[in-house]
């Protein structure tokens, strides 16, 4: 018995299907699991434009955010070490001598250049250049070191003779200078202006809150430069026997009647007589890492570096959520920064796997798929055997391909 549908009519009933089912994909796109409308998706957050180039103290406050401290240092700043917002800043691109914190740049410049298990003879060539007065860590001429031991006389005793040494082993002070300039612009650091490896004072050498913070952040992403900057004692080869040197950083070590800071990850501070004492910190507590730059307190003596740098992390910890940023450290990079510990906000706000709509699209359109297959093989099945068994075949074969 035949139905009377020819091939032509259901070429046609399978037009229809496809069409509906194109027709109403977006309708089920656009509606939830109840049918109603679906909100539009949230967009990303917009910056707020950067306030580090203002005078004064800069801050976002939101409603119940603690107070800033009231600090003496000539510039300081507090930001986010995995995202790199700026919770609040005074001073932040001001160019000051920068001292030992240079070592920092020196280290993200260096670092990655030289195995830490070479062996090395020091030559007299090697230290002549160090500067009268320098800090030492006690390299001697004609001993052999490994470049750890090197980076921890760095580190620790912030040893000008270690980075002598190392340079050498860069190229040469000059090559390394370069190096750490071109380092420093492509971090986004436009501030500094590299004179010394060593952060000694000399003319023109300058840096800024901002940009010792982006390379103490820079660091942290550094295994190496991490574990260096958190290591409070250690032993340093020499004449006959090892010695034992311990970091300067009094909120790592709590020499000196300074308290040691709770979740302190270290850096690296600084003092010279023309730069003051300068620091850069960082600290982890309940899943965020603050780093904290302060440069030259004009009051407290010198320990005060230790004591304004502490208000600032507990500032920091406090404001959690209640500041927006004033800026951000990666805003004058010129690449991009390749690690990144939080969701992009593009991320955070796409729909989840398992969101209602796209189970309601994909359901709506199968539904009409397996709707419109039905018909064809009703219409075919009147056509005898033979009609039936070739329509089911293009047809399964159609949807295997879809």
């Amino acid at each position: 018995m035949s139905t009377g549908f020819s091939r032509r009519a259901t070429i046609s009933v399978c037009s229809l299907c496809m069409a509906g089912a194109l027709a109403l994909a977006p309708a089920a796109a656009a509606t939830g699991g109840g049918g109603e409308p679906a909100p539009p998706a949230p967009r990303a957050a917009v910056p707020q434009p950067s306030l580090l180039y203002g005078s004064g103290v800069q801050v976002r406050p939101r409603a119940g955010a603690p107070e800033t401290p009231q600090l003496s240092a000539l510039s300081w700043l507090v930001a986010d070490a995995d995202s790199g917002d700026v919770l609040a800043a005074d001073g932040a691109h001001r160019k000051l001598p920068p001292a030992s914190t240079l070592k920092t740049l020196f280290a993200l410049t260096v670092l990655p250049t030289l195995p830490a298990t070479q062996q090395h003879k020091v030559s007299y060539q090697e230290l002549a250049d160090v500067g009268e007065g320098s800090s030492l860590v006690g390299v001697e001429e004609g001993h052999t070191y490994q470049v750890a031991d090197l980076w921890r006389g760095v580190f620790l005793s912030s040893g000008n003779d270690a980075v002598h040494v190392l340079a050498a082993l860069d190229g040469g002070v000059d090559t390394t200078v370069a190096r750490m300039q071109t380092k420093a612009r492509t971090l986004g650091a436009m501030d500094t202006h590299v004179i010394s490896p060593d952060g000694y004072d000399s003319p023109g050498q300058v840096s800024s809150a901002f940009d010792l913070a982006v390379f103490g952040r820079a660091g942290l992403h550094n295994p190496d430069f991490a574990r260096y900057c958190s290591t409070a004692q250690a032993q340093f080869p020499g004449e006959g026997w090892p010695f034992a040197i311990e970091n300067t950083n009094r909120l790592l070590t709590g020499e000196d009647g300074v308290a040691p800071y709770p979740g302190i990850i270290g850096i690296k501070n600084g003092y010279t007589s023309n730069a003051g004492n300068t620091l850069v910190a960082a600290a982890r507590r309940g899943g965020r890492t603050l780093v904290v730059t302060v440069m030259n307190p004009q009051e407290g003596g010198g320990l005060a570096v230790y004591e304004e740098a502490r208000q600032l992390l507990d500032w920091g910890f406090a404001a959690a959520g209640r500041v927006d940023p004033v800026g951000s450290l990666d805003g004058l990079r010129t690449t991009p920064e390749p690690t990144h510990s939080a969701i992009p906000v593009a991320a955070a706000t796409s729909p989840a796997p398992d969101d209602d709509t796209d189970w309601t699209r994909t359901a709506t359109i199968a539904g009409i798929v397996i709707l419109g297959a039905a018909g064809v093989t009703l219409a075919l099945r009147g056509k005898g055997g033979k009609d039936t068994g070739s329509g089911s075949g293009s047809g399964s074969g159609s949807g295997t391909r879809a």
